[in-house]
């Protein structure tokens, strides 16, 4: 935070394997899947905590970093001078030859941390959601409630409770009653009962309750020592828990469409669905909000050129592409290539893919460096595609980083 007010540091948790996004995580982790053409998932989160002034940062990874920890430590360049920065923390075995348990043994682990920043409040959120939100508005409810923990809550259907926590709110509305994680089959809202309010895996620590529920979970050999599945049902227990309505946030520039945005982008479906948030007129959710941006890696490559009748409609373009065929939309990251006569519809594009003459992509996920030959077909014939590809259960059909196609 700046001179003067409350000291925050920020924990990223970004150790997730994201199984079910498959195959974009078959070579990485999940915060460092591509998003929205040319941005990073673990972009929306830092970018949320820096336009927020938390300026120590520490992004806590695990698995199939590489391009995670380059990415950050190329492109998220705070100012030393300041003692600002913005820092990757591979696990580290620190407390014996073991890596991390769950998100809550990642933080114990990482102790070491706070003990040397001893920030009064400790941020720690999630590093794969896209959305924009100023933490600085959460900060100041947990501040003034003198709880252990606020733990920010959107409103989702009560059928989609089984893939989050749940949130019961007391009579007050800020008070968490009971908190379950992924429930079957949750009590709804007493002013809404078919919704819930699920967890967005973002929480606000007072410093000493944290480390010392950090502590206590340690100790209990039932724990999963997760900080969804133990630590918040622990501190709710205690009482010392609160909710923040993430619908009472709002941020510089947003639109009345796209205020209150959060999408779990954990499936292939909702990576996908998430895009094509981004390409209406309209959008869901705006990447033009320059009151707020959300920053990434400046690609140093020409604009993007259209020649030979190309056409793109209703998509996002990047840098360095060349369009020589027709886009409608899509999303298509740098360096992608559209040869005459090819066809790409509904699809979203990585870095550096080839789309060769006459070829026909529709409702795909290419991941980087995939070649399509000439003529060649996705998305034309649901059964070959089925024996040939990854196709979710919404009928998405996703290849992998560099993967082959007949």
């Amino acid at each position: 935070m700046r001179r003067g007010g409350p000291s925050v540091l920020g924990i990223v948790l970004a150790g997730g394997e994201g199984k079910r996004l498959m195959p974009l995580t078959t070579d990485r982790a999940k915060p460092a899947v591509t998003f929205g053409g040319t941005y990073r998932l673990v972009d929306f989160v830092l970018s949320n905590l820096v336009n927020g002034d938390i300026l120590r940062i520490c992004v806590l990874t695990q698995y199939k970093s590489h391009s995670l920890d380059r990415h950050i430590t190329t492109t998220w360049r705070m100012s030393s001078l300041l003692g600002n920065y913005v820092t990757p923390v591979p696990a580290q075995q620190r407390l014996g030859p073991r890596w991390y348990l769950g998100s809550a043994d990642a933080i114990l682990q990482s102790l070491n941390l706070i003990y040397d920043e001893r920030p009064e409040y400790v941020a720690v959120f999630g590093a794969d959601h896209v959305y924009r939100m100023d933490p600085r508005q959460m900060l100041a409810q947990h501040i003034e409630s003198g709880a252990g923990v606020t733990v920010a809550g959107i409103r989702v259907p009560r059928t989609e409770s089984s893939a989050f926590g749940v949130i019961t709110p007391g009579s007050d509305g800020q008070t968490v009653e009971r908190f379950l994680e992924k429930p079957a089959d949750p009590p709804g809202l007493a002013d809404d009962p078919d919704c819930v309010f699920a967890s967005m895996g973002n929480y606000i620590f007072t410093t000493k309750a944290l480390i010392e529920a950090l502590q206590r979970d340690a100790e209990d050999e039932s724990s999963v020592h997760d900080m969804g599945g133990s630590i918040l049902p622990q501190l709710t227990d205690r009482g010392e828990a609160a909710l923040y309505d993430f619908s009472a946030n709002h941020v510089p520039g947003e639109t009345t469409r796209d205020q209150g945005y959060w999408r779990d982008v954990g499936t292939l479906d909702a990576y996908y669905e998430a895009h094509m948030d981004l390409i209406a007129e309209r959008p869901a959710f705006n990447l033009f909000n320059r009151q707020w941006p959300i920053y990434t890696h400046s690609y140093q490559l020409s604009p993007a050129r259209f020649n030979a009748g190309g056409i793109a409609s209703e998509s996002i373009i990047s840098a360095g592409c060349l369009i020589r065929g027709q886009v409608t939309r899509s999303v298509l990251s740098p360096g992608v290539v559209v040869d005459p006569g090819a066809v790409v519809q509904g699809s979203v594009l990585h870095d550096n893919v080839h789309i060769g003459r006459g070829a026909v992509v529709r409702g795909a996920i290419l991941d980087k460096n995939v070649e399509v030959p000439p003529g060649a077909t996705i998305g034309v014939n649901p059964e070959r595609d089925a024996e040939l590809y990854t196709v979710s259960k919404g009928g998405v059909i996703a290849l992998g980083k560099g993967q082959q196609v007949p």
